[in-house]
C-alpha cells in the first residue's frame, strides 16, 4: 500500500473511532430523558431499527402467551429452543439388567347369591414395557367359561368368566410379572414417538379429569413464563406436591373426582385424586398426560409406607401418573406418594428425606409396584355404560353391578410373592 493510501485510511478510521465515541457519550447523558423523534418531516424510527440510539428501559414480552392448550398442544407446536424443538443424538434405549418377578394370586368368592353372575377382573399390562412385562395366568375354578378380553383402545385387558348359578363361585387367577425400576435419562430420547391417536387422546378430557377452564387457569398460574415442557411438568409436579393433602381415610385409591377438587378449590385425596390433578393440568396446558392403574407388589427401599409390609395386596392398589415431551417418551411421577409419606411418615415438608423423595419421584418409579392399565371412562366388554377407572374385580348378577368389597357376599383376596426364575 502506498504511504499516501495508507494515511488516508488511518484518517478515516480515526473519524469513525471519534464519531462512535462522541454517539456514546451523547447516549449516557441522555438516558431516560425523552424518547426519540423524528427529524423534521420524517417518522421517528421504531425501537430496534438499525441506527438508532435507544434511550431509557425497553422492555421485551412474548410475542404469544406461553401456555399451550389441550386444543393447541406442545406436540402441535413445540417451543422454540426447549426439549421438545432441540433435541440430543438419538439413543437406543436400553433395557435393565435388574428385574424382579412377582407371583400375584387373586381369589374370588361367591357367598349365597343366586342366578347367573359375571365377573371381571383387571390384568396387568399386555404389552411389554422397559418396566414391565407379564410372563403368563393361570386360573382354576368353578366357573362355566373364562377369557382373557381386551378393549378395543389397547389401553386395557380384562379376565372374563361366567357362573350359571353363584350360590357357591369360586376362582383363583394368579400371574406372573417381572419388573424393573424406571428412570428418565434427560440425556436419552426416545428412537420412536408415540403414536399420534394415543397422545391426542391423553389430551381429551375424561369424566373425572378436566383439561379446560378451572384446570387451564391453575396450569397457567403454575407455569408462568416457563416453556420448556418438561419445566413446565415439573412445576406443576411440585405445586401439586406442595398444595395436596393425602388422606387415609378414603377407600380404595380415592374417587379420582378432580373436576371437584378444583369447583371447591380443595387438593387432595388419595392417589386417584392428587395424580389425576397432575394430569388434568398438564392436559390443560398442552402436555398429554395419563394416569396408570395398578398395585404395590413388594415391600419399598424408599419409605415403608410406599410398599407392603407383608404378602396381602388386597388394599394395595394405588394409580401413579407419567406426562409426555417430544424425543423422551413417557416421563414417569409420582406426586402422590411424596404426599403419602408425609402423612404416613409423619414427616415436615422441610424434612430432608422427604425433600430427597420430591426429587427423585419425579422421573423415577420403584417397581414395587405393577401396572394394570391405562384406561379412563371404561367400557366393560358385553356393557355399555362406563366407569372412570378400573381396578377392583367388578361383579354382575341379578341385583345389578357390584364392586368388590362393597359387599359381604363378594369376596377377594389378592396376595403377592417375589419368586425366582
Amino acid at each position: 500500500m502506498k504511504r499516501r493510501d495508507f494515511l488516508a485510511s488511518a484518517a478515516a478510521l480515526s473519524l469513525i473511532v471519534t464519531d462512535a465515541w462522541a454517539a456514546k457519550k451523547q447516549a449516557k447523558a441522555t438516558a431516560g430523558s425523552v424518547k426519540p423523534k423524528g427529524t423534521a418531516g420524517k417518522p421517528a424510527r421504531k425501537p430496534g431499527s438499525r441506527n438508532m440510539r435507544q434511550t431509557g428501559k425497553v422492555s421485551y414480552k412474548p410475542a404469544a402467551p406461553v401456555a399451550h392448550t389441550a386444543d393447541d398442544s406442545v406436540i402441535e407446536r413445540p417451543p422454540q429452543g426447549t426439549t421438545a424443538s432441540r433435541l440430543p443424538p438419538v439413543k437406543a434405549a436400553e433395557p435393565p439388567r435388574e428385574w424382579r418377578t412377582f407371583e400375584i394370586t387373586t381369589t374370588i368368592s361367591l357367598k349365597n347369591r343366586s342366578g347367573a353372575s359375571k365377573l371381571w377382573l383387571p390384568l396387568p399390562l399386555n404389552q411389554d414395557t422397559l418396566y414391565q412385562r407379564t410372563l403368563g395366568h393361570t386360573w382354576s375354578g368353578n366357573q362355566a367359561n373364562a377369557s382373557m378380553r381386551r378393549l378395543p383402545d389397547g389401553d386395557l385387558e380384562v379376565f372374563y368368566c361366567e357362573w350359571p348359578d353363584a350360590g357357591d363361585a369360586r376362582l383363583q387367577l394368579t400371574t406372573l410379572v417381572t419388573t424393573a425400576d424406571r428412570h428418565f435419562d434427560v440425556t436419552k430420547r426416545t428412537v420412536a414417538p408415540e403414536r399420534d391417536d394415543i397422545l391426542r387422546r391423553n389430551l381429551q378430557a375424561s369424566q373425572l379429569i378436566p383439561n379446560d377452564g378451572l384446570a387451564f387457569q391453575l396450569g397457567e398460574r403454575i407455569i408462568g413464563r416457563i416453556k420448556d415442557p418438561v419445566a413446565q411438568a415439573k412445576a406443576i409436579y411440585e405445586w401439586v406436591v406442595d398444595n395436596t393433602i393425602y388422606d387415609p381415610s378414603l377407600p380404595g385409591s380415592g374417587s379420582g373426582d378432580v373436576r371437584q377438587q378444583l369447583i371447591q378449590g380443595q387438593y387432595g385425596g388419595r392417589s386417584a385424586d392428587i395424580n389425576g390433578l397432575f394430569v388434568a393440568v398438564c392436559r390443560a396446558i398442552g402436555i398429554p398426560a395419563r394416569c396408570v392403574y395398578g398395585m404395590r407388589t413388594g415391600s419399598s427401599r424408599l419409605f415403608r409406607s410406599l410398599g407392603l409390609s407383608s404378602d396381602d395386596a388386597t388394599r394395595a392398589h394405588h394409580v401413579r401418573a407419567e406426562f409426555y415431551v417430544p424425543g423422551y417418551g413417557w416421563i414417569p411421577v409420582d406426586p402422590s406418594d411424596v404426599r403419602r409419606a408425609v402423612s404416613l411418615e409423619v414427616l415436615s415438608d422441610r424434612d430432608s428425606k422427604l425433600i430427597s423423595l420430591k426429587k427423585i419421584l419425579f422421573g423415577v418409579w420403584e417397581m414395587n409396584w405393577i401396572a394394570f392399565n391405562l384406561g379412563s371412562d371404561v367400557v366393560l366388554p358385553g356393557k355399555t355404560s362406563s366407569l372412570p377407572f378400573l381396578l377392583l374385580p367388578q361383579l354382575e348378577s341379578a341385583g345389578g353391578r357390584i364392586e368388590a368389597g362393597n359387599s359381604a357376599n363378594f369376596q377377594y383376596n389378592i396376595r403377592t410373592r417375589q419368586v425366582a426364575l
